[in-house]
């Protein structure tokens, strides 16, 4: 073999058996670690990045160790002691159906932003939307930056790749007629008030279904948002709010507080009927549920929304803009943008902003009429 000698923190020489470079230092440990590579570049490079690892104090990349492997170790050791078992659902299903078939077997010190974006051009090829493919993209660069923590590569493939294109979703604010025409559509459903709240105060879907009737006063008016109702492997649980400007506390319009006072006498006259078989109590009397007391399917809930506007004749929308159409109409009735953000539980006044801008045609209309105004009198 031809040798060729380094420094006293490492070696570098080429191996005339194959032709390979092979990096060699002496580890933490005190053992003589070695690292392979096709070219001589390459073996410099993880040399260097093992010896700033060990200048730190830092594990040693392990040359043999693949990016399943760490996948693995990374989903179980360490993400799951800090997401919500929805969140590492999701990263493990990503992960063992994308991530992994594409990209496992390569080994992590070796995995290059162009093995990345491959592995985005396969999805894509296959038919995932590029939404989701971004998905995938996002995983692997959350689970890689924990790797350049622990010191196991220099750097972060998956950032460094180029994600591709998602064509945006274009908001389509209600105009006040046809928020107008929603009430009118939802009047005397059986959940009329929950679309009443969700349209007047622009709560999440799951803040609406985990309300409890203790977060409404009606003394007062208001109502507190503490938690949210998500279901995890086919159970529903009340989680926390992600953040804490998404715990707040709204006054009620007087026409969604006579929606609930309906809708808390309907419902008990459903706890009467239902008698023994009530399960209400379970759940601690949740404001939205079935006729027996049970947490609402927010599958349901969408589907009914959806047969509610094509019975109304509206254009078809998610269930989710109907908060879109909340803050739309808050910039309609010209509310600062910053108590829209606290009403709508927003962590940053930009995501407020960003509805804002998206203010419906026959406001944009009533500005340019003012211009008019302004400039030609």
């Amino acid at each position: 073999m031809a040798k060729r000698r380094g420094n006293s923190e490492g070696s570098i020489y080429q191996r005339k058996s194959d032709g390979r470079w092979v990096g060699s230092f002496i580890a933490s440990t005190g053992k003589r670690k070695y690292l392979y590579a096709k070219t001589r570049r390459e073996v410099s490079r993880n040399l260097a990045e093992a010896l700033r690892a060990k200048s730190e104090g830092l594990p040693s990349p392990d040359d043999r160790l693949t990016t399943g492997e760490f996948l693995q170790t990374w989903l179980y050791d360490h993400a799951a002691k800090r997401v919500r078992n929805s969140t590492l659902k999701s990263y493990e299903q990503k992960v063992r159906l994308h991530v992994v078939p594409s990209i496992g077997r390569i080994r992590l010190a070796k995995l290059t932003p162009q093995h990345v974006e491959k592995m985005m051009g396969d999805g894509l090829a296959a038919g995932i939307p590029p939404s989701s493919v971004r998905h995938h993209r996002t995983v692997l660069r959350i689970a890689l930056n924990v790797a350049m923590r622990w010191g196991l590569v220099g750097r972060n493939a998956a950032a460094l790749a180029e994600p591709p294109k998602v064509p945006g979703y274009e908001v389509r604010p209600l105009s006040l007629m046809q928020a107008r025409a929603l009430l009118k559509a939802v009047s005397g459903e059986r959940l009329e008030a929950l679309f009443t709240v969700a349209l007047s105060v622009g709560l999440r879907q799951s803040e609406a279904l985990g309300l409890l009737w203790d977060d409404i006063d009606f003394d007062t008016g208001s109502l507190s948002i503490r938690r949210s109702l998500q279901r995890e492997n086919g159970e529903y649980v009340f989680l926390d709010l992600k953040t804490t400007r998404s715990r707040r506390t709204t006054p009620l319009p007087g026409p969604t507080l006579s929606a609930l006072r309906k809708h808390r006498a309907c419902q008990s006259e459903e706890r009467l009927k239902a008698g023994t078989a009530w399960q209400g109590e379970r759940w601690g009397s949740l404001v939205f549920a079935t006729e027996l007391g049970r947490p609402l399917s927010g599958f349901g809930v969408t589907r009914r929304f959806r047969w509610l506007l094509e019975a109304a004749g509206l254009p078809t929308m998610r269930y989710h803009d109907l908060r879109h159409g909340a803050a739309s109409l808050m910039a309609a009735q010209n509310v600062p943008a910053r108590i829209a953000m606290e009403i709508l539980g927003h962590a940053q006044i930009g995501t407020t902003m960003n509805i804002y801008a998206h203010v419906s045609s026959d406001v944009q209309r009533e500005a340019a009429e003012r211009m008019a105004d302004a400039l030609w009198g």
